[in-house]
């Protein structure tokens, strides 16, 4: 049993450290310098970002697939080598994760107490997951009440991943290629879409940290793509429009009414109840706002183009590349055959409302996955809308924030700029030829 003193976990209940010569134990994440805030730079070449640190990331979260053997062995691989290469750097696990792995490691590692969400969202400067798309989901959700998330780094060890960029035994050459974008001088070459790579502000101290990290034998790299993922913002409404809280596990800070963040989807459904939902949908904002139709069907899904691909595509709807600023809004087993999967501009609310018709007791709701202990009842509603990521101007001065900026692949003149077209025709195979294995 971990036992917490202060602001950090001092030792086990049946070993104390001072028996050891290992340093294994679990800090707070308050120890932690305050999180370095990236920039993402447009190119005009292609349109990925560019990714630009200030400083070099010091704070690295990590999430694994739970219950895998070849996720945790990968982990702890990761963890010993970032420990020796980067040595400025702390890991970060949440506080089960951490509670079981601090014993194979010789240097402290940090957690939160509980489900801080809040303190992930002060600390974290980049994340990297050890699994499917769930565990990516899963690392996006503990951003889900946060304005900024931090980039993701994700390593594929799923079964079906649409989102996992690198392949696990990459993980040295992805990581530094993420830990040393930005950085001028030697560490770095240039690249004819930044002509001026010097011009990305820089912390004080920041040179001498990346002059200090070793392997640089494994020569200059470009900055890392990121792709700009958006999300869905949602709020629940009473039938008197009074705000509702979301609750755990889709929110866990002080303010649990705000609205919450999904980078998937967020699904109506009628769930165990016999009977069909009955949910009107409605376009846009009031005074604008019109009635597009009251639907009976087993639910409704509204996603985000990254979520097009998930429960979405299961259920007929339109597969959407990440770039487009689209909402879809797709029927699950609708009565009616003529209603249709609809694309929407990103901008536009939606909100479904459970109709006066509805004849079960509540309507399940859930965010990527998460489902509210509470259903909705009659007069009830769900308002979403997608969310900003860039302020307006010319290409080149727009400043991006929100959204989960994804570490992507970035190929050359042979496999192009645009690694989601291979990526989506590997897993699902076009036109592939039945019977041959």
């Amino acid at each position: 049993m971990i036992i917490w003193k202060g602001t950090r976990i001092i030792g086990c209940a049946t070993r104390c450290f001072s028996t050891s010569s290992r340093r294994t134990e679990i800090r707070h994440l308050s120890e932690l310098p305050e999180r370095v805030q990236p920039t993402f730079k447009e190119t005009s070449n292609h349109d990925l970002l560019s990714l630009r640190w200030p400083s070099p990331p010091r704070n690295i979260l990590v999430v694994r697939k739970d219950n895998d053997d070849d996720a945790l062995e990968a982990v702890l691989e990761f963890g010993h080598h970032i420990r020796s290469t980067y040595p400025d750097i702390s890991l970060i696990f949440e506080p089960y994760v951490a509670e079981e792995l601090h014993r194979n490691f010789d240097f402290p590692i940090y957690a939160a107490n509980g489900k801080e969400n809040a303190a992930y969202q002060e600390k974290v400067d980049l994340t990297s997951t050890f699994g499917g798309d769930g565990t990516i989901l899963h690392a996006a959700s503990l951003f889900a009440t946060a304005q900024s998330v931090p980039p993701i780094l994700s390593f594929s060890m799923g079964t079906l991943g649409f989102l996992g960029e690198w392949r696990v035994g990459e993980y040295k050459r992805a990581f530094r290629q993420a830990y040393v974008s930005g950085a001028p001088g030697p560490l770095h070459a240039k690249s004819t879409d930044d002509p001026d790579h010097t011009s990305n502000p820089l912390r004080p101290g920041a040179l001498q940290a990346w002059s200090n990290i070793k392997g640089k034998s494994m020569g200059h790299t470009r900055n890392s793509r990121i792709l700009m993922r958006n999300r869905l913002r949602v709020g629940l409404f009473d039938e008197n429009g009074t705000r509702l809280p979301h609750g755990p596990p889709s929110a866990y800070t002080n303010n649990p009414g705000e609205d919450v963040f999904a980078l998937n989807e967020v699904l109506l459904h009628r769930g165990s109840l016999p009977h069909l939902a009955h949910i009107t949908i409605l376009i846009g904002s009031p005074p604008h706002q019109r009635t597009l139709t009251t639907a009976i069907a087993d639910g409704f899904l509204i996603s985000t183009p990254t979520g097009s691909t998930a429960y979405s595509l299961s259920s007929g709807g339109s597969i959407v590349h990440p770039l487009v600023s689209s909402l879809l809004l797709t029927p699950i087993c609708p009565r009616s055959l003529s209603f249709r999967p609809l694309v929407l501009p990103a901008n536009t609310p939606i909100t479904l409302r459970i109709d006066e018709e509805n004849r079960g007791k509540e309507i399940e709701v859930s965010v990527d996955g998460a489902r509210r202990q509470t259903g909705l009842k009659t007069g009830m509603e769900v308002r979403v809308v997608g969310e900003e990521v860039r302020s307006p101007g010319a290409p080149g001065s727009r400043e991006w924030a929100g959204g989960v900026p994804s570490i992507v692949r970035s190929g050359g003149a042979a496999d192009g700029e645009d690694h989601w077209v291979g990526g989506l025709n590997s897993m699902l195979k076009f036109n592939y030829p039945f019977g041959n294995g």
